[in-house]
């Protein structure tokens, strides 16, 4: 896991601009960076230039995240982020930081305050107990309202409004959206590296 392909070094590589996107593309696995792990009302970040992880805001709300969240290396966003990723179906919280292997099963398409700020959607690749997930769809009815119920309203009482939850495809959807991220990365963001 996380072979990266530098040499040994005595700096901390900045894990953002240095792990590929995909472990491995045509199982549809990725790395992932978590951010956030489910139950927090904290909203940690890492900071793009640095890789350093931190605290963007206390929740403004008791809403708590009801998945784990984290940022797609060498990929950018809309919103000028890194692509955002949902880890399900997680037994136990996930150290913000720490980088995860995730299997992709779909993306739900999402405008925050006006940007595209699509979400990945995936599982640990590897955990027994996802092997039946493979596809948003097989998480069920409910996580779908309660996803869409958690993006709509984690800032309403600061910015009523400002979430939209559009859609919800399947893995081909995700992957594609992936690659465009990984291109607008190379060519938006790639270039300002040192």
């Amino acid at each position: 896991m996380a072979n990266i392909d530098q040499k040994p070094s005595k700096f901390m590589y900045n894990l953002l601009h240095v792990l590929p996107a995909f472990v491995n593309k045509e199982e549809g696995i990725i790395n992932t960076i978590v951010e956030v792990s489910t139950g927090s009302i904290n909203k940690y970040e890492l900071i793009t230039e640095s890789g350093q992880l931190k605290l963007d805001r206390v929740g403004y709300s008791s809403l708590a995240y009801p998945f784990t969240y984290g940022a797609l290396p060498m990929t950018w966003d809309f919103d000028g982020d890194p692509l955002d990723v949902e880890i399900v179906n997680i037994t136990e919280p996930l150290v913000p930081g720490s980088l995860v292997e995730v299997r992709v099963i779909g993306i739900m398409k999402f405008i925050d305050g006006g940007e595209i700020d699509d979400k990945i959607i995936g599982v640990l690749a590897g955990d027994k107990r996802s092997d039946h997930i493979q596809s948003y769809k097989d998480l069920g009815e409910y996580w779908e309202k309660e996803t869409k119920y958690y993006w709509e309203n984690y800032k309403a009482l600061k910015k009523p409004g400002t979430g939209v939850v559009e859609t919800f495809h399947e893995k081909d959807e995700a992957i594609k959206v992936i690659e465009e991220c990984m291109e607008r990365y190379n060519k938006d963001y790639a270039p300002k590296l040192d």
